[in-house]
C-alpha cells in the first residue's frame, strides 16, 4: 500500500464519521420547522413534486449521459484520477457560480429558473465524475450509484445514514434496488436548500445569495461524489 493510498483511507474515516454525526440543534430545529410544513401540504401536491423532480432527474440523467466521454482510464492511479476529478469540480464550481448569479440577480422569475438549471449542473458533474473513476454509466446500476451519492450529498438524519450504507456495500446493494424512492429524494433535496434559495429571490441581493450558495452546494456535491468513488476503488475485489 503507498503512501498516498493510506492518506485517502486516512480522510475516508474522516469524512465517513462525518457523514454519520449527529446534527446540530440548529440543523434539528430547522429539520423539525421542515417537517411540520411537509405535513400541512396536501397529499396531491407532494404526488405532484414528486413526479416533477423525477422527471426532471431522469429527463437530466439521459441528457447527461449522452454528452459524457466514457471510458475507464485504466492506467490513471488513484492520485491522478483524484487531481483529474478536482480539476472537473473547478469548471463545474465556476459554471454553477455563474449560473447562481445570474439567476439570483433577476429576482423570482430568473431566481425559480435556478433550481432546473442547477440540478442539470450537478446531474452532469456527477456523470463526468463516473468517468474520472473508471465508472461506465451506460450500465443502469451506475446511474443508479450516481443518485445514491446526489442523495447522500443532500440528506440528513437516518437517510444519510442509510445512504451511505448502501454505498459502503454497493455490490451487494446494486442487486436489491430496483429504483429510487423518489419522495424521500426529492423531499430531502427541497429540505436541504429550501432557506437558502428563498433568499436568492430577492433581486440584488440574491446574485450575492445565488454565486456563494451555487459554490457551496456544488464543493458538497463534490467532496461527496469523490469519496464514495474512493469508496469503491479501495474496496477489496
Amino acid at each position: 500500500m503507498n503512501d498516498y493510498t493510506m492518506k485517502v483511507q486516512e480522510e475516508l474515516r474522516f469524512w465517513k464519521r462525518k457523514m454519520i454525526k449527529r446534527a446540530g440543534l440548529i440543523s434539528r430545529t430547522s429539520k423539525s420547522a421542515q417537517k411540520k410544513v411537509n405535513g400541512l401540504i396536501p397529499e396531491k401536491v407532494h404526488i405532484i413534486m414528486t413526479e416533477g423532480i423525477k422527471n426532471m432527474v431522469k429527463a437530466t440523467l439521459a441528457g447527461s449521459n449522452i454528452t459524457t466521454k466514457k471510458g475507464r482510464k485504466s492506467a490513471l492511479s488513484l492520485y491522478e484520477r483524484d487531481e483529474l476529478f478536482k480539476e472537473k469540480l473547478s469548471t463545474f464550481r465556476k459554471t454553477a457560480v455563474i449560473e447562481g448569479a445570474g439567476t439570483g440577480a433577476g429576482g423570482i422569475l430568473l431566481g425559480l429558473a435556478d433550481f432546473p438549471l442547477l440540478l442539470s449542473i450537478k446531474m452532469k458533474f456527477l456523470f463526468e465524475a463516473a468517468a474520472v473513476y473508471g465508472f461506465d454509466t451506460d450500465v443502469y446500476e451506475e446511474r443508479l450509484f450516481l443518485l445514491h451519492v446526489f442523495q447522500l450529498a443532500f440528506s440528513s438524519g437516518e437517510t444519510r445514514k442509510e445512504t451511505l450504507s448502501i454505498i459502503e456495500n454497493w455490490e451487494v446493494q446494486k442487486h436489491l434496488i430496483a429504483d429510487m424512492d423518489w419522495r424521500d429524494f426529492q423531499q430531502g433535496y427541497r429540505d436541504h436548500i429550501d432557506l437558502v434559495k428563498m433568499f436568492q429571490l430577492i433581486p440584488g441581493f440574491g446574485a450575492i445569495v445565488g454565486a456563494f450558495a451555487n459554490y457551496n452546494l456544488l464543493d458538497q456535491l463534490g467532496e461527496t461524489a469523490m469519496n464514495a468513488y474512493r469508496l469503491r476503488l479501495l474496496q477489496p475485489i
